[in-house]
């Protein structure tokens, strides 16, 4: 049976396309777009990113990294505010955290575990084999981190009119006292969030909603306390910089178990699910 004609949504869909003259002005009248539709979007977007050249999607990756080191920087300022109540400090800080991240995924630059899901529909419709899926989520981690390296770099060096310091320190502390298994566990449910939060926002049309998506899926990341790749690397960077004495090492554990917990959480949690239950035969 052919591919596009599996679910009854898509049948509808292929009705729908020879009354209308464009398919954008169909689909844009909606305030939220049905699943099928949105995985849809979601294939097209994974195969754009692997039709791209690895240079264009590593300077989009890059940028993106750049954007989420002032998460960072919101991050430990909260994280130094004089609040003694540990629930109230959780609070200050999920407020600021999501800033960031609607700058970056608006902007369009290629975050990872935005896109960890979005990739990773292509290969399950196999219109990608498992050396693609690879090569995307690589060139796009490679651009993050470099990324958040050189943001966190020119941050410190603000640090005289920024205040900090403090805060970095505090934050990076934090981070690298956690194990492996612990970062995994906690990075699992913030790439699932992240991977949600990807799909709500290809599954809605007006920006204002949007930006309300986003803010409380990286809410809900900021006052759990979750681990996220990108965001953490940057922190990581930050206190590595501020710090008389680095732990390499343990910044290092805590940017793989983070990128490894977000990859599971993203692509198990997220696309193999919404797939699984859209595209039945």
């Amino acid at each position: 049976m052919d591919r596009i004609t599996k679910t009854d949504r898509q049948k509808a869909r292929k009705e729908e396309d020879k009354t209308f003259t464009s398919v954008i002005i169909k689909r844009n009248d909606e305030a939220t777009r049905h699943p099928d539709d949105t995985l849809e979007i979601a294939m097209h977007e994974g195969l754009e990113q692997v039709d791209r050249t690895n240079f264009s999607l590593f300077l989009s990756s890059f940028a993106a990294g750049l954007i989420l080191g002032f998460v960072a920087m919101l991050v430990a300022l909260a994280f130094q505010l004089p609040i003694e109540n540990s629930l109230l400090s959780r609070v200050a800080v999920a407020c600021v955290y999501p800033l960031g991240f609607i700058i970056c995924i608006l902007s369009g630059s290629q975050l990872f575990t935005e896109h960890t899901a979005t990739v990773f529909y292509p290969f399950l419709d196999k219109k990608i084999d498992f050396k693609m899926l690879v090569i995307v989520w690589a060139v796009i981690i490679a651009g993050n981190i470099a990324g958040t390296f050189c943001s966190s770099f020119l941050i410190y060096h603000a640090d005289y009119i920024i205040e900090g310091k403090e805060g970095f320190l505090g934050v990076y502390n934090h981070l690298i006292h956690f194990s492996f298994f612990e970062v995994l566990y906690s990075a699992i449910l913030a790439g699932w969030l992240m991977a949600q939060g990807g799909w709500l926002v290809l599954s809605t049309t007006t920006t204002s909603i949007k930006v309300i998506c986003i803010y409380i899926v990286t809410f809900i990341i900021g006052i759990g306390g979750f681990h996220h790749s990108i965001a953490g690397s940057a922190e990581i960077f930050m206190g590595i910089f501020h710090s008389s004495v680095p732990e390499f090492q343990s910044g290092i554990k805590f940017i793989l178990a983070s990128l490894a917990g977000n990859l599971v959480g993203g692509s198990l949690f997220v696309a193999i699910l919404n797939y699984s239950h859209i595209r039945k035969a």
